[in-house]
């Protein structure tokens, strides 16, 4: 049997993190009865206080035992964990020390979404791959500079610990460990019952870029804004540098530092975003919008595409554009 631990961190926390993978969990014993098999998890909540309040009381969750209670685990799931990471990771620290010690006794880790801020706050994420919501990776990378984020992931798994991408990603993890204790047809099963995709792997099609502007350079501030009001152009490092009087090292320098991307990064995500937002939206061909935001070359337009979101410019018109949809139906 393995004792999977399902926290209920105090503060605002995702209750359907918590329900969603204590109900998904306790189904593959069902599944492996029809098997004719064992069940295989033992599953309790395990939280900080006997009563624990969520969402200004609009609901109340009541953990099976205390962390002091769980002498030895083997999986502690870590839900999303919303408002002030500071905050959260402050509130909860209290779970802090035996997450530690279950990891050095062998016992594995996985946080959905978010709730990678509170994992990486435990110091067991240092230098390790990790996923977290795609809105929120500079702010990670500003928190936990020493973690590898990886944002264009929908989950990782390294040396025991696992993370998930943004939102409803925490799905494919949950099927992951699945497979991973019970098997693949069990996994199946679960993604069938559930109508879960199986074997997802990226969250780059949904990735919205927004330009980090919550740093106080503001000189890149304004080459920021330069960028995403001139897309159509073809902009220079040079361009920039001499526009705002910075060396080109310097400049690339300081950008990089407040925005987490390269200049040249950065000009080719501002110029898919708006691409990205035509195929969504509009009847124009690949090569319309191409030139629309600046690019005259199709294969490097179609490599930086395929880069940014993991599709294609037409898998992605055909995924996101209904228009699209509805002409292939007809």
């Amino acid at each position: 049997m393995k004792h999977i631990s399902i926290l209920v961190p105090q503060g605002h926390t995702s209750v359907v993190n918590i329900e969603g993978s204590l109900q998904i969990l306790s189904e593959v014993n069902g599944f492996l009865a029809t098997f004719g098999k064992d069940p295989l998890f033992t599953i309790e909540l395990v939280g900080l206080v006997k009563d624990n309040s969520q969402r200004n009381g609009l609901f109340s969750i009541r953990p099976d035992k205390l962390v002091s209670e769980v002498k030895k685990t083997d999986l502690i799931i870590i839900p999303a964990m919303h408002g002030d990471q500071y905050q959260a990771l402050e509130l909860n620290k209290g779970f802090i020390p035996w997450i530690v010690d279950q990891y050095n006794r062998g016992a594995e880790l996985a946080a959905f979404c978010i709730g990678a801020f509170f994992l990486a706050g435990t110091g067991l994420m240092k230098g390790k791959q990790c996923a977290t919501h795609w809105k929120l990776a500079n702010e990670f990378r500003n928190m936990y500079p020493d973690v590898n984020l990886v944002d264009d992931k929908i989950m990782t798994g390294e040396d025991g610990i696992y993370t998930s991408g943004g939102a409803y990603s925490w799905l494919n993890l949950t099927l992951y460990l699945i497979e991973k204790y019970a098997g693949r047809e069990v996994a199946i099963l679960a993604s069938k019952a559930y109508m879960i995709d199986i074997d997802r792997t990226s969250q780059s099609p949904f990735i919205m870029f927004e330009g980090q502007k919550t740093h106080e350079d503001e000189p890149i501030k304004k080459a920021q804004e330069y960028i995403e009001q001139n897309f159509e152009e073809k902009i220079t490092v040079d361009q920039l540098a001499a526009m705002f009087a910075l060396g080109r090292r310097n400049l690339e320098r300081r950008f990089k530092k407040a925005t987490s991307n390269t200049v040249v990064e950065y000009i080719q995500r501002v110029k898919i975003e708006v691409a990205k937002k035509g195929l969504e939206t509009s009847r124009k061909s690949v090569n319309e919008l191409m030139y629309d935001v600046g690019y005259n070359d199709t294969k490097a337009f179609r490599t930086v595409f395929k880069r940014v979101t993991g599709l294609s410019p037409i898998e992605y018109r055909n995924k996101y554009n209904k228009h699209a949809v509805l002409a292939q139906e007809a």
